[in-house]
């Protein structure tokens, strides 16, 4: 990207932290993974609709389905994907998984494999829920939704066979937070699963998802103008983060 120009922004969106990074024309967004938002009136819901819909495109048109009164499937004019849906629940905003292609049918695997690692790395991880496809439906014994926590964070997962054309990328990832360099060392330990992904604390696991691994008091270090050069000086030639090297810099 051109010196001078945006690179990261964070923001905060009903609670949920996210943080936009300008990283060129590499990857690109898919529904592979798309933001669930559940809201309390139908009122909430077409207002959010209608202000994302703007330059973006349907792929589930919002009316009433079997699991929702008001539900409706869109991406932005960004090309970020989002799910938003009539209801209650503690989470507004839920990342959600969609298993297609070579992933398809790898659903659970994938999100018992998350909860066993989370679980044994940070706590606060359980699988809540998992609604399999019946006989005669798409797929049957494959997940149709699956409901599942990351150390105090809710995610929602599904297989599809469909033949979508699309896949998980790089595009979106997810921020772990560790406080001590035995948290980043078991994170990577168990979840990296291709070496040539690896780069400034991202990896990719073996389900295709992207996680970045990272020190807890890395925005802070990034925050200031005169620390953030050494640091993310010393952090470009790393895979896995060490954050003894990163405190000294």
């Amino acid at each position: 990207m051109p010196e001078g120009s945006v690179l990261t922004v964070p923001f905060q969106l009903a609670g949920q932290d996210f943080l936009a990074l300008n990283g060129g024309p590499q990857f690109k967004f898919t529904p592979a993974t798309s933001f669930f938002v559940t809201l309390g009136s139908e009122r909430e819901v077409d207002a959010l609709w209608k202000g994302l819909s703007e330059g973006g495109g349907v792929l589930m048109p919002l009316q009433r389905y079997d699991w929702s009164d008001r539900y409706g499937w869109l991406h932005d004019r960004y090309g970020l994907t989002w799910q938003l849906s009539l209801g209650e629940a503690e989470q507004t905003i839920v990342p959600s998984l969609l298993f297609v292609g070579e992933q398809h049918g790898k659903a659970e695997a994938a999100l018992r494999r998350y909860v066993e690692v989370f679980e044994e790395v940070f706590g606060d991880s359980r699988l809540e829920g998992v609604l399999h496809y019946g006989p005669g439906e798409e797929a049957p014994g494959t997940v149709k939704h699956a409901q599942f926590r990351l150390a105090g964070h809710t995610f929602t997962a599904m297989d599809s066979g469909l033949d979508h054309g699309f896949t998980f990328t790089e595009a979106v990832s997810f921020i772990v937070h560790c406080e001590t360099q035995a948290e980043i060392d078991a994170l990577w330990e168990r979840l990296s699963a291709h070496p040539e992904a690896e780069g400034c604390g991202w990896l990719k696991d073996a389900f295709g998802v992207s996680w970045q691994v990272v020190p807890a008091a890395l925005p802070e270090w990034l925050a200031d103008r005169e620390r953030s050069e050494r640091v993310m000086a010393a952090m470009l030639p790393m895979k896995k983060l060490d954050i003894g090297v990163l405190e000294r810099a």
